[in-house]
């Protein structure tokens, strides 16, 4: 009986993981990749600007994991976001929609009582490998 085939991902032009998790892991053909910090990458520390800031850095560390795959935004089909203040929601979404302008993924987004280094957001998300078609059947 042939299994599921599981492969860790390391990416090294994003921010290492800060505890005992993998960056992503690829099991089949999806990709599960971990919570996303706004860090500069080399470095644990948080970028200054606030929850704008954070969002836009912790998903272009995303789109370094993903690219690692030879794979972009357009194969994420599910996104969590978890903010430490929830009122900056609308601050959160104006910069992620810059990366997700069309075929948005599936998403939920929480706040949460405080998230690792005092960060004011997190992205976490699950990708597809592979050439991605969409069904325009029932438009």
């Amino acid at each position: 009986m042939a299994g599921i085939v599981r492969r860790i991902v390391q990416c090294t032009t994003c921010p290492q993981a800060i505890g005992p998790y993998s960056q992503a892991v690829i099991a089949g053909n999806t990709m599960y990749i971990s919570g996303q910090l706004g860090l500069t990458p080399g470095s644990k520390t948080v970028v200054d600007g606030g929850v704008e800031a954070q969002t836009e850095q912790a998903l272009k560390n995303m789109g370094e994991i993903l690219k690692s795959q030879g794979i972009d935004f357009n194969n994420v089909v599910k996104c969590t976001v978890l903010m430490a203040d929830l009122n900056e929601f609308q601050r959160m979404n104006g910069v992620y929609a810059k990366f997700f302008p069309t075929k948005h993924p599936a998403r939920a987004a929480y706040q949460v009582a405080r998230l690792p280094l005092d960060a004011a957001v997190e992205i976490e998300a699950i990708a597809v490998l592979g050439h991605i078609v969409d069904d325009v059947s029932h438009l």
